[in-house]
């Protein structure tokens, strides 16, 4: 994950590898190239609590402490990381999780969502929720030097490609990024480590290299933030509920070029 507590790029703080070095073929203008390279790691991964298994998909095997507490935070298990007795990473990148609640019953519901990574999520989506009331607003050129940031600061996706990215900001500066193969996933790590770093996530942006899709604006909604953005397209789901919940969506988010979906007042114009 990469963090920033002064200036306006982030600081990126090295974690455990996230690629791996590859042979490939290069075919274009020329001759054929053998070329040394790197592709994204993928790995199983899994979250157990109580010692019950609760949820095993792919992903990118690094930040794991971070994105369990945010997939449990994310599926209303987990308020706080204080519920948290013991939190271990075995060497099979498997997350366990004790809580002190001794009386936790997994959820008997899984819904498997469309989303790249093996999004799950067992909260209803057509159940009610209030409406995000955070007073905040950015302007158009604020939200494109995010996006741009955003994409240089991608160490994984700048080394090998094939990775996600999602962004936590205001709109002057980053304070978090992730980076892994699911777009569902950044989100959860981009929770657990704003959780576990004391971060208040309200009020924030958040920036995607991914679809929008119902379950990313329902952890958007989770986070608190009102402004969601992202570099490619929503669903027509997402864009009902970011209307809903009085979420900004902008997407195809890239350079100077963007579209509002929902409630476009939050987004100024710099010659207003």
């Amino acid at each position: 994950m990469n963090v920033t507590n002064n200036g306006s790029r982030p600081t990126i703080i090295e974690t455990a590898a996230g690629v791996q070095p590859t042979q490939y073929i290069s075919l274009g203008a020329g001759d054929p190239k053998d070329v040394a390279g790197w592709v994204v790691e993928e790995a199983q991964i899994c979250i157990s609590v109580n010692g019950d298994e609760l949820a095993t998909f792919m992903a990118s095997p690094r930040d794991l402490e971070a994105m369990a507490v945010g997939f449990l935070a994310n599926e209303g298990i987990i308020q706080h990381p204080d519920e948290i007795r013991h939190l271990h990473l075995s060497k099979n990148n498997c997350v366990d999780v004790w809580l002190h609640d001794t009386n936790f019953e997994k959820p008997r519901k899984f819904i498997i969502t469309a989303g790249c990574g093996g999004g799950v999520t067992f909260d209803d989506l057509s159940g009610e929720h209030e409406p995000l009331t955070a007073d905040l607003a950015a302007t158009t050129e604020q939200l494109a030097e995010l996006m741009r940031q955003t994409h240089l600061a991608a160490a994984l996706y700048q080394q090998a490609r094939g990775i996600h990215t999602a962004v936590l900001a205001t709109p002057s500066q980053i304070l978090l990024q992730t980076e892994d193969i699911g777009r569902h996933n950044c989100l959860d790590k981009l929770c657990g480590a704003a959780l576990l770093a004391g971060l208040d996530t309200e009020g924030k942006i958040l920036l995607s290299s991914g679809r929008i899709s119902s379950e990313m604006i329902n952890k958007a909604r989770r986070l608190g933030t009102p402004i969601v953005c992202s570099r490619t397209s929503p669903t027509s789901l997402s864009v009902a509920l970011a209307n809903a919940w009085n979420i900004t969506l902008v997407a195809y988010l890239r350079q100077n070029r963007m579209r509002i979906y929902t409630h476009s007042s939050r987004i100024l114009d710099e010659k207003d």
